[in-house]
């Protein structure tokens, strides 16, 4: 049995590891010297904010503020590889499409606008002036603005995704699918709900002051390796870092700080989980919904004994509604439902328990693996309910952390990116621009890829990202893609999405986050980004761009614009050719920006103030609201044990990826070298199959719709994982997750709950 792709696993997140992975990134590059030059002024006052994920910047940086993973995206984007149209000249669409991802994309940056050409399939070079022309005549040619889909990825900026939103609400829609609708779309939604503010209410500092941090559902070693760096720390002053995640992550067990000199020279690592547990997928809910149960029942025997109080009945009092109905939901569910549905014992629960019931201020922190459920928004209510009972939220060391993966989703969301809009903001774009602003909710991600496929919507455009890979039911995107009159995507190297064109179709090549942005007068602009602490950096590139021909986001933007709509409403050459014109109307639309631009150009930027971190409410009660859901009837592992022979899925990044694109074929952390057609599952469930590591299966989606979903040819890997749930990595996995299959209120496709089966292969 070949079996050589599996191998040692990493002792420790970081070390010597991540220092030889970063040099490689940087020789792969072809630019070794002026990458490890450019990573210097990553996320520094003088600099460029990371390309890679949205954790914070310390208040007080170091000369150092950048990981393994951002790294390997400035080494990706500051490549020498170049795609021109001599590549695209060599191969036919179709035979680019039997490249893998890693493939295709290691051919390098794009350097001029492409038009496709299908007699010959292929893609041709084409003006800029005449891409721009050709895309506004069918986008005005359209009998209905709501038959175009505008997507936007997390890596824009502040200012492209301002001018995007509003080219697009002159245009007459408000069809924005954006990359929060497949990943943090549950958090927004139930944060608002619970405390008014759908974003964290801490601040990094706040995680040098928490006694406990819990992490749920989250990979902090591979998706925001920085985050390490403040939980190693958290670690060393005595604070308790508890886990729940189903798969043993090695960043959560010890991570050994590239940072720290005797650390690494003596090869040492620090322990960063005081307590891992390992849920079911889905289980999250009932793991917090026991943990509260045990928190009640120890103020119940506190106040029996004359102790003092568990509960900070203050803030109960003063802060919250519905803490009397939430007690009695607590109290009807069962520890038996509880330890069924969570997978964990009631004394692995009541340990964690009573870590929060020992520790004045607490930090929860979550991510993906609690969003892409069918129960996410009621996870993460349940999650603000237990912190809601001991009072932390609204002070230091404390609070809720919503991790968010890319660089700037946050900051899309922020400035207008959103299907549903609110009154307020479409009034203030009305009042400030003067125009009829358009109010029908528009189409989230599954909306727009329904609306392809039957047909409402017939034109797309995409502003960054790699649409037709991060989506769920790749086949059907495929289908939808390639049946629109129009696609456009904007992006800096090719991808999959490019090589499902419609009728007509433009690859446009824009500026990385890297690469100088020069205005008319040869000035450097600058644009901003927003973290997951909403705090707004500013960013100006440091590199040549990639070739002559290049334009920025912003300026790709303000052409298709004027081609499309005019410029009666709005100047969108002048704002182009002046960053600082597009924040002065970001501040005169959106509350916060007050002195926008003079605030950007101080060092480390600024904070968006939150109301929740303040303990003013903005709900409905006024106050903090609890929720008093019940746990789901059944989670995905619970339904999947009913039948034989299957099992709950979910897909994640290796350690060689970053959302969609794939750095390398390796995933050190878990001990897989050179492949990525892998399932991890628990060493029991193999040998119950009669199966061992290395045999190849098929994965059959088990979602019951009508449709055959295959993955094909995929080996198991033996690995530490709760019995009946296994992982793979995406986007080679997204073909089994069905477009059917979607979180109730956030509408987030299910990555995390997918139920499936294997059809043995024959060795080859």
């Amino acid at each position: 049995m070949d079996t050589k792709f599996i191998g040692k696993k990493s002792a420790a997140a970081g070390g010597w590891g991540a220092l030889k992975s970063c040099g490689k990134q940087l020789l792969q590059s072809g630019m070794p010297i002026s990458g490890a030059r450019t990573m210097l002024k990553a996320n520094q006052p003088d600099g460029f904010d990371c390309p890679g994920c949205a954790w914070g910047d310390p208040e007080h940086g170091s000369s150092f503020e950048f990981c393994e993973n951002g790294v390997k995206a400035v080494a990706w984007e500051a490549t020498e590889k170049r795609a021109t149209p001599a590549f695209f000249a060599e191969k036919t669409v179709s035979q680019l499409r039997q490249l893998t991802d890693y493939e295709l994309e290691l051919n390098g940056r794009l350097t001029h606008p492409m038009r496709y050409d299908a007699v010959s399939d292929r893609y041709l070079p084409v003006a800029w002036k005449d891409a721009f022309a050709e895309i506004g005549s069918i986008l005005t040619g359209l009998d209905n603005p709501n038959r175009a889909e505008f997507y936007t990825s997390g890596r824009a900026s502040n200012e492209a995704a301002f001018l995007y939103q509003l080219f697009v609400r002159v245009y007459g829609t408000n069809n924005f699918p954006d990359c929060s609708n497949m990943c943090h779309e549950a958090s927004g939604i139930a944060m608002r709900q619970a405390v008014g503010v759908g974003k964290g209410t801490v601040l990094l500092g706040d995680f040098e002051e928490a006694d406990a941090i819990f992490v749920i559902g989250q990979n902090p070693g591979t998706n925001h390796p920085r985050m390490l760096g403040d939980l190693r720390r958290a670690a060393i002053r005595g604070a308790r870092v508890v886990v729940f995640n189903p798969i043993r992550e090695r960043g959560l067990e010890r991570f050994s700080d590239p940072q720290d000199k005797i650390e690494m020279l003596k090869g040492g690592s620090t322990d960063i989980a005081s307590l891992y547990l390992q849920p079911q997928l889905g289980g999250d809910m009932a793991a917090v919904r026991g943990m509260a149960k045990a928190v009640l029942a120890t103020e119940d025997a506190a106040v029996a004994a004359g102790l003092p109080s568990v509960l900070d009945h203050a803030f109960l009092a003063e802060h919250c509604a519905g803490f009397a109905e939430y007690r009695a939901a607590v109290e009807a569910t069962s520890w038996a439902d509880i330890e069924d549905q969570s997978g964990l014992s009631r004394q692995e629960i009541e340990r964690a328990a009573d870590v929060y019931i020992n520790a004045e201020r607490v930090i929860c922190t979550w991510a993906m693996g609690v969003t892409q459920h069918l129960h996410s928004v009621a996870t993460i209510r349940e999650i603000a309910n237990f912190m809601f009972l001991r009072g932390n939220i609204g002070r230091p060391g404390a609070g809720l952390c919503p991790v968010r993966g890319h660089s700037n989703v946050q900051g899309d969301r922020t400035v207008g990116i959103n299907e549903k809009p609110s009154d307020d903001f479409l009034d203030a774009l009305e009042k400030h621009f003067r125009f009829a602003v358009p109010r029908e909710h528009g189409h989230n991600v599954l909306a727009a890829i329904g609306a392809m496929l039957d047909g409402s919507a017939e034109a797309f455009i995409g502003l960054g990202g790699n649409f037709a890979r991060a989506t769920p039911d790749s086949a059907l995107v495929e289908k939808a893609l390639r049946r629109l009159k129009l696609t456009v995507h904007i992006a800096t190297k090719p991808n999959h999405s490019h090589l499902m064109p419609g009728e007509t179709a433009f690859i446009l090549p824009c500026l990385g986050r890297t690469e100088m942005d020069l205005n008319t007068a040869g000035n450097s602009q600058l644009v901003s980004v927003e973290d997951s602490m909403s705090m707004v950096h500013g960013s100006a590139g440091i590199n040549r761009p990639a070739s002559p021909h290049l334009l920025s986001e912003v300026a790709i933007i303000a052409g298709i614009a004027q081609a499309t709509v005019g410029s009666d409403v709005v100047g969108w050459a002048e704002l182009a050719d002046d960053h600082d014109r597009i924040r002065d109307h970001i501040e005169a639309t959106i509350p916060g920006f007050e002195n926008y631009n003079a605030r950007l150009r101080k060092p480390r930027g600024f904070h968006l103030r939150n109301t929740a971190a303040h303990r003013e409410w903005d709900t409905p009660a006024g106050k903090a609201s609890f929720s008093c859901e019940a746990l789901p009837d059944e989670t995905v592992h619970q339904r999947a044990r009913k039948g034989e022979g299957r099992f709950a899925l979910q897909t994640f990044r290796s350690h060689d990826q970053y959302n969609t694109t794939v750095y390398g074929l390796d995933d050190r952390y878990r001990g897989v070298y050179g492949e990525r057609q892998v399932i991890f599952i628990h060493p029991a469930d193999l040998k119950a199959m009669n199966a061992e590591a290395g045999d190849r299966v098929d994965v059959v989606g088990e979602h019951d719709d009508g449709i055959e979903r295959i993955a094909e040819n995929f080996r198991f890997v033996p690995y530490d994982i709760p019995r009946g749930s296994i992982a793979g990595y995406y986007p080679e996995l997204n073909v089994l997750v069905p477009l059917g299959s979607a979180g109730r209120e956030s509408d987030t496709p299910t990555s995390k709950s997918i139920m499936v089966s294997f059809r043995r292969r024959q060795a080859a």
